[in-house]
């Protein structure tokens, strides 16, 4: 028996047990147990709250949405856009093969959810992380059905707050109504493209029969459309529609809904298959197509508004007069003539000062609703009416350019030295002013302009005024081909021409001024101005722009009494392809022109004009400024419409003909020699010339001139005497004519390689600080079979010109062929001598001949710009 004290001391010497404290992984797993009921808690807190506030489901909103109203400018509906287009159809009269169409491809576990499915979120989430969020959606056909009745569809708008609500209210959906019942009120409600809602409208729509009569390809078409309609119309996008068609068979097959041999059958069937021709129904929709496309793209740009289901008030800019009548001048030949139906045209008129798109004019003979607007869509090379923006406005702006701005047109290169750039008449006026050369819209002057000004502050110009150049090569911003084009559409280039009228302002052009929501609340959507050059640059152009129209190449666009400003452009064949049309032919033709109230900007063409008879002719050329007249004329005939007043900061003075820099005329110089100009204030000349001794006509004619023809050089040898000038520091210069071909000379000589043949008219006038004297004059004879010989050489030695990008000019080496910009075509000799202001390689004199036009022809059309 053991005593006590052994007890005690074994007691003692007991160890204790292992695991009388909790081990650290359970503590981590309760603590994260408890941590996961206090998120859930919290959760389900969160959706309570959210739930709490959740919308009224009503049988009203799960039937049918509220249409959407377009009103014009007056406050008239011009188009309803929405609920009112539908037909509702009972659940008997919905084929199976629809409803298991839309359940396939929607939500293939719809009879075994309540209204959220967790299968189906686990599944997306799952799908998220391996195809990158938004890959696949959560959401049953119930919330589908809940978030078309009363909450949006846009992505932007699927916050937590709306998922919660969401969720909510389709579990009391499912338990107030039946799984059939869901199902019918989906198919009578979801969007179907055109204006349709609900398949019982779709099937009459598309197909012409009622729903219950549809086949199995069809239905599949139908339940396939729901998730993006637009892009899978099968009127407007085929080959999308025929591939969603063809995914939802391929659910329907995999969820044993049909056989392989029905699934392969119904492929087999063309996309196209009984759809219903509605080219004949839409043409008074056609009217205001152009109009109500951009009008969507700018609510869908610029709110989160769905105009097709929101049931908004949308206000317009819309002149329904104007539109009307701009859609029969381009439609009909009421009102101006037409050489055929492919010919395209796209037209914009906005009022300068708001900058409110007022009409579009999309297309010609249009067939298909919602289709291409060339209003706002084309980007085509604006030619010569790009100088007022590119050239001039920037010059007067940064410069201080007055009107009388000297410049020489004479043989010129780009900044390389090497590639010459030339007008459309292959010649050369000599000394004019920028207002003489915008007129007659001279190319050499218009680039010596930009470069003056130069490629920065001339990009910063356009930028102001709504235009930012993208080069094809992806570089944004000027190359110096762009002083004679770029492109530009015709809603951009009426609203930069607009700030010219309104005195400088820019109005970005818009066609919504508010979109107002069920709730009364109002979305602003009007432009603010901002001013984009000064009041003295702005009516300046505006004086030098009526010009163009009263005596330039705009004539064609004359509206007697009013008061109107504007340009023309035309652009070049790429040399590629030049030789198919004749040397005056040019694919693109605009007119933008502007009064005190409106802007309109014209372009023609065709959509290939590359494609044979696809060129514009000198008559068709003048087509931009017909249309623009005519629409001009119409809307101006009962309002007043003001002329331009000069502002303080610009003024006139009389300005010596010919003085450069300008010079005040004396008291003895004839009137004929006095033009009036513009200057920015301060600028004026305060110089006067010297009586009648400074005009040109007064400077007596150089001395020694003398011609000479080498028949074994083929080349005429010119000289001539020093010109003695009044003033020792004064700069001379010679400007020699053969033929009509002026040449820039500081030199005392020149030569001529292979003359034309026959009688060589020779003048030469000194420049004297930029007065001219008068002219010098002789001749001397070429041989004709020499010159005939020297013809046949020039074929030997020339060599086909580098590739330029279409409607081009000749591109300067140090930018790509694609950056060049278009000029625009030959003389139209049908104008009284204006022409169209195209930029042409000049004929190798060694092909001027008679007995060998065809050759030179050739030669030209070979090498032409």
């Amino acid at each position: 028996m053991t005593s006590d004290n052994e007890e005690m001391s074994r007691v003692a010497n007991k160890k204790p047990k292992k695991g009388g404290k909790m081990k650290l992984w359970k503590k981590i797993l309760l603590s994260l147990i408890g941590i996961g009921i206090l998120v859930l808690l919290a959760g389900i807190g969160l959706f309570a709250y959210y739930a709490s506030s959740a919308p009224n489901l009503t049988e009203k909103e799960l039937n049918g949405s509220f249409s959407t109203k377009l009103l014009d400018s007056k406050g008239n509906v011009f188009k309803e856009i929405g609920g009112e287009n539908r037909e509702i159809v009972d659940g008997d009269q919905i084929p199976q093969s629809l409803k298991d169409a839309v359940i396939s491809i929607e939500d293939r576990r719809f009879y075994k959810h309540i209204g959220i499915d967790p299968i189906r979120i686990g599944g997306a989430v799952l799908a998220n992380f391996k195809g990158g969020f938004a890959s696949q959606g959560g959401s049953t056909l119930t919330q589908q059905l809940v978030k078309l009745s009363v909450f949006s569809t846009k992505s932007s708008d699927q916050t937590l707050k709306r998922k919660a609500q969401e969720a909510w209210l389709s579990l009391k959906l499912e338990r107030k109504y039946s799984k059939e019942q869901i199902l019918d009120f989906y198919v009578n409600k979801v969007y179907l493209a055109n204006n349709v809602y609900g398949v019982g409208k779709a099937s009459q729509y598309y197909f012409g029969k009622p729903l219950n009569e549809i086949s199995l390809s069809q239905a599949a078409l139908l339940a396939g459309m729901p998730q993006a309609p637009n892009s899978y119309n099968p009127y407007t996008n085929p080959d999308e529609a025929l591939a969603r068609r063809n995914m939802v068979l391929d659910a329907m097959a995999s969820n044993n809904k049909i056989t392989t041999a029905e699934r392969d059958a119904a492929k087999a069937e063309p996309i196209n298959s009984g759809l219903v021709d509605h080219t004949e129904e839409t043409s008074d929709n056609l009217v205001i197509d152009a109009y109500l496309k951009e009008v969507i793209e700018e609510v869908s740009k610029k709110t989160d508004v769905d105009i097709y289901t929101d049931g908004v008030t949308v206000h317009t800019n819309l002149d329904m007069d104007a539109q009307q009548h701009l859609y029969d001048t381009l439609n009909t030949e009421n009102y101006v003539k037409y050489p055929d139906d492919q010919i395209q045209a796209g037209v914009s008129m906005v009022d300068v000062n708001t900058g409110q798109i007022k009409a579009l004019g999309g297309s010609r003979k249009q067939t298909a609703e919602l289709g291409l607007n060339r209003a706002t869509d084309l980007q085509r090379s604006i030619g010569s009416t790009m100088k007022p923006l590119a050239d001039y406005a920037p010059a007067i702006e940064n410069l201080n350019y007055s009107t009388y701005q000297q410049v020489v047109d004479a043989p010129y290169t780009y900044s390389d030295g090497k590639t010459q750039i030339r007008n459309y008449d292959k010649g050369y006026k000599g000394q004019m002013s920028i207002r003489e050369a915008l007129i007659d819209s001279r190319n050499i002057p218009a680039l010596k302009t930009l470069q003056a000004v130069g490629l920065d502050k001339s990009n910063e110009f356009l930028k102001k005024v709504g235009i930012n150049i993208k080069q094809p090569d992806g570089y944004e911003g000027l190359v110096e081909s762009n002083a004679i084009g770029g492109d530009v559409s015709p809603v951009q280039l009426s609203a930069s021409y607009a700030a010219f009228a309104n005195g400088g302002t820019y109005y970005k052009p818009y066609a919504v001024n508010k979109v107002v929501l069920q709730n009364k609340q109002e979305i602003d959507l009007t432009s603010k101005g901002e001013t984009a050059m000064k009041d003295s640059t702005a009516y300046m152009m505006t004086d030098m722009l009526k010009d163009v129209i009263k005596k330039g190449t705009g004539t064609a666009a004359d509206i007697p009494g009013l008061a109107q400003a504007g340009k023309t452009g035309t652009t070049n064949y790429d040399d590629k392809i030049a030789d198919k049309f004749p040397s005056t032919s040019s694919p693109d033709a605009w007119f933008s022109g502007y009064t005190t109230n409106y802007s309109i900007s014209v372009w023609v063409g065709y959509d290939d004009p590359n494609a044979d008879n696809h060129d514009l002719n000198p008559n068709s050329q003048k087509l931009p400024a017909r249309i623009y007249k005519e629409l001009m004329t119409h809307v101006s005939k009962d309002i007043k419409t003001k002329d331009w007043k000069k502002p303080a900061t610009v003024v006139s003075s009389p300005v010596l003909n010919g003085s450069n820099p300008a010079a005040k005329p004396g008291p003895n110089v004839s009137s004929s020699n006095i033009v009036t100009e513009l200057f920015v204030k301060g600028t004026a000349p305060t110089n006067t010339s010297n009586g009648t001794s400074n005009t040109p006509e007064s400077l007596p004619a150089p001395t020694g001139l003398s011609a000479s023809y080498n028949q074994g050089t083929d080349a005429i040898s010119i000289s001539w005497d020093s010109y003695k000038a009044s003033s020792k520091n004064a700069k001379v210069s010679y400007l020699l004519n053969v033929n009509g071909q002026t040449y820039e000379t500081s030199d005392l000589s020149y030569t001529v390689q292979k003359p034309a043949s026959g009688t060589n008219a020779i003048s030469l006038v000194a420049s004297v600080g930029g007065q001219r004297s008068a002219a010098a004059s002789t001749s001397v004879q070429v041989d004709s079979k020499a010159a005939e010989s020297s013809s046949e050489s020039v074929v030997e030695s020339i060599e086909p010109p580098a590739s330029s990008e279409a409607s081009s000019e000749i591109v300067p080496p140090e930018s790509s062929s694609s950056e060049a910009s278009s000029s625009t075509p030959p003389p139209d000799t049908s104008s009284g001598g204006n022409g169209s202001e195209s930029s042409s390689t000049e004929i190798p004199t060694g092909t001027r001949n008679k007995n060998f036009s065809a050759l030179g022809k050739f030669l030209w059309i070979f090498n032409r710009n």
